[in-house]
């Protein structure tokens, strides 16, 4: 009997260790091998890795690192510098794409084709202007659709003053003096998910380093002047400081130990202890401090104060004053070169650049640059200095500081920006993702330019269709060669399912569709499947006013990937941007899931088309909307669909 009651006790013993062992294995089973093709003398790898903490699997909403390794398979060496492409789009009804089809999405990608768009793009670049009007301009360089670069417009509710981007590219964060709010944007949906109330005249906004607060300042006075710091995650208000009256500046310490914010009417510079959320101490500067940048260099923080010119240095650590510097009054911004060394001190009402080294807090010079200096932004070779009252561009070359400073020019377009809105806190000219290129904003011209350096003009530009661009910022989504033969980039997959990774190489000419899967998220709610998906079939996304334009589209069904033909209440919303004139119509099918209507537009401007179906419970915000462009030309025909 015992021997029996042994022999159980071992083998159930047995058991839970067969068991403990298969768990474990199958919790710490190895990342999917990669799908590897090999064509025309290359070899391909694909490979998609989770990024959250502890996963083991990608799921849906989380960040995930995506690869391409490209060798010789004669040498099995890394092939460097190649024009990838890649799309990923999500399956419908899960089936296997076949190669023929394969070629078709990237034939469609290429093209900027509004038939068939990617549900995560991994190549191109976005953008974005922040308007005089309540909105944000999105840009794709690459569509090709039209003539029209225009992606979306981003609504909201008073017109924004600052932002910034997360690190990841997720989120954008505007502040709104009109409405005391920060307006929360996704650059997936470039929908705005949240208002945050942050007090009294919200302008400049930053983030920390590590990502985990956002603070906004508020421009008030003794009693609401300040800051507000807000959670990036959870997007609620952690905490709100009182610094001081007028306009503020923020800088934060890159030990993410420190913020520092500037009080314009008490002449101080508050220190908050990131730590506690509570200030600390504050330092006397100069009066009337506008503009704070620090050095990684020195390790110290420089507060620019306009009313009598001093540059106050401030020693990051210990909070004590190391040194001044006399510029001449009127002082509008302070920045620093990359390496870090060298500060630029910009004087718009004397016209004039300030440049001094922050290794001895020396100044070095004072250059004449434009007319009213305003904006200062930097390449690796050049400092690039915008002027309110000319149109012209001009170019410090860094490498001749320490020297006869060289400076040379470019027309930032036809008109000076003074002439047009009030500016903003936020940067009309940054560099391009390029690295040896800048984007100008020009709130006259109501265009945004695009320079290279060494041409003596800009190669092209971005028309803002009739609206004021004071800000310009990029939204990267590129592939980057991060090693020799290995381009990389992280995404997020928007939902749980199969998705295609169409891939396309240059030269040599290879293309193909990888796999990839997202499993559900169970901290995300997800989306139910929106019954109806819609392909835009336009030639052009141009139309003259009062003629006629028409209208088509393809509707599928997203549950068995066939187009849908049989609906009889197939409406279309159709009203000039920001709705001050719109009209309802039902579209009627032309056979094989394809709906046409015509449309007749009284006034020039931006338009959008959006389509809903009651009987499939698909909503206008349900579906992407078509944005057209009306003009008064003769030439801009009515265009019919093919």
């Amino acid at each position: 009997m015992k021997l029996h009651t042994h022999r159980n006790i071992l083998f159930a013993g047995l058991l839970l260790f067969a068991v403990a062992v298969a768990v474990q294995a199958q919790e710490a089973k190895p990342p999917a091998p990669p799908h590897k093709i090999v064509e025309q003398g290359i070899a391909i790898e694909f490979t998609a890795e989770p990024l959250a903490p502890k996963a083991t699997t990608i799921r849906a909403a989380e960040d995930v690192s995506v690869k391409f390794k490209v060798t010789d398979t004669t040498t099995g060496t890394p092939v460097k510098g190649l024009g990838l492409s890649a799309w990923i789009s999500l399956r419908p009804a899960d089936k296997a794409t076949e190669p023929a089809q394969c070629r078709e999405k990237i034939q469609s990608y290429l093209t900027g084709s509004l038939r068939t768009r990617p549900d995560v793009d991994l190549n191109s670049y976005y953008v974005l202007a922040l308007n005089k009007s309540p909105d944000i301009s999105v840009i794709d360089p690459l569509l090709g659709y039209g003539g029209s670069k225009l992606l979306t417009l981003v609504m909201m509710r008073s017109p924004g003053e600052d932002w910034l981007l997360t690190r990841d590219g997720e989120k954008l964060f505007v502040t709104l003096p009109l409405v005391n709010q920060v307006a929360v944007i996704d650059t997936r949906s470039w929908k705005v998910t949240n208002y945050i109330d942050v007090g009294t005249r919200p302008a400049r906004i930053a983030i920390q380093p590590d990502q985990q607060y956002v603070w906004v300042t508020n421009d008030g006075n003794e009693t609401d002047g300040g800051v507000t710091i807000i959670d990036p995650v959870n997007l609620k208000v952690a905490a709100k400081i009182a610094t001081g009256a007028g306009q503020h500046d923020i800088v934060i310490s890159n030990d993410n130990r420190f913020a520092f914010v500037s009080n314009r009417e008490g002449g101080t510079v508050s220190i908050i202890d990131i730590r506690k959320l509570e200030k600390i101490n504050d330092v006397k500067v100069g009066p009337g401090p506008v503009s704070m940048a620090q050095s990684d260099l020195s390790k110290a923080l420089y507060v620019a104060s306009e009313v009598d010119g001093t540059v106050t240095v401030i020693e990051q650590q210990n909070h004590q004053v190391l040194a001044r510097m006399k510029t001449k009054p009127g002082a509008r911004s302070i920045r620093f070169a990359p390496t870090g060394r060298h500060g630029f001190v910009l004087n718009t009402k004397q016209s004039l650049v300030s440049i001094f080294d922050a290794a001895s807090n020396r100044m070095l010079h004072e250059v004449n640059v434009g007319s009213s200096p305003d904006q200062i932004m930097f390449s690796d070779t050049f400092a690039f200095v915008r002027s309110l009252e000319t149109e012209n561009v001009h170019m410090l070359r860094l490498r001749t500081i320490g020297k006869e400073v060289d400076i040379t020019d470019f027309p930032g377009g036809q008109g000076s920006p003074g002439n047009g809105p009030a500016p903003v806190r936020a940067d009309s000219i940054v560099l391009a993702p390029e690295g040896n290129a800048v984007i100008v904003a020009n709130p006259v011209d109501k265009v945004l330019y695009y320079y290279s350096e060494g041409m003596a003009a800009p190669m092209g530009n971005f028309q803002n269709y009739r609206r004021e661009p004071l800000a310009v910022l990029i939204v990267d989504r590129s592939l980057r060669e991060l090693k020799p033969g290995i381009y990389s980039t992280t995404i997020k997959l928007p939902s749980s399912g199969r998705y295609d990774v169409a891939f396309v190489n240059d030269s040599p000419r290879v293309s193909h569709c990888f796999e990839i899967g997202a499993e559900a998220n169970p901290a995300l709610k997800e989306k139910q499947p929106i019954a109806l998906s819609i392909e835009h079939q336009v030639k052009e996304r141009t139309l003259a006013v009062r003629r006629d334009f028409t209208f088509r589209f393809k509707l599928v069904d997203t549950a068995t990937g066939n187009p849908k033909s049989d609906l009889k209440d197939v409406r279309v919303l159709t009203f000039l941007s920001p709705g001050i004139w719109q009209r309802r119509d039902i579209a009627q099918s032309v056979g094989d899931g394809v709906y046409e209507l015509k449309i007749n537009v009284p006034q020039t401007g931006l338009y959008m088309l959006f389509v809903e179906s009651s009987s499939m419970g698909v909503r206008f915000i349900d579906l992407p909307y078509l944005m057209l462009h009306a003009t008064d030309q003769e030439e801009a025909n009515s265009s019919e669909v093919k």
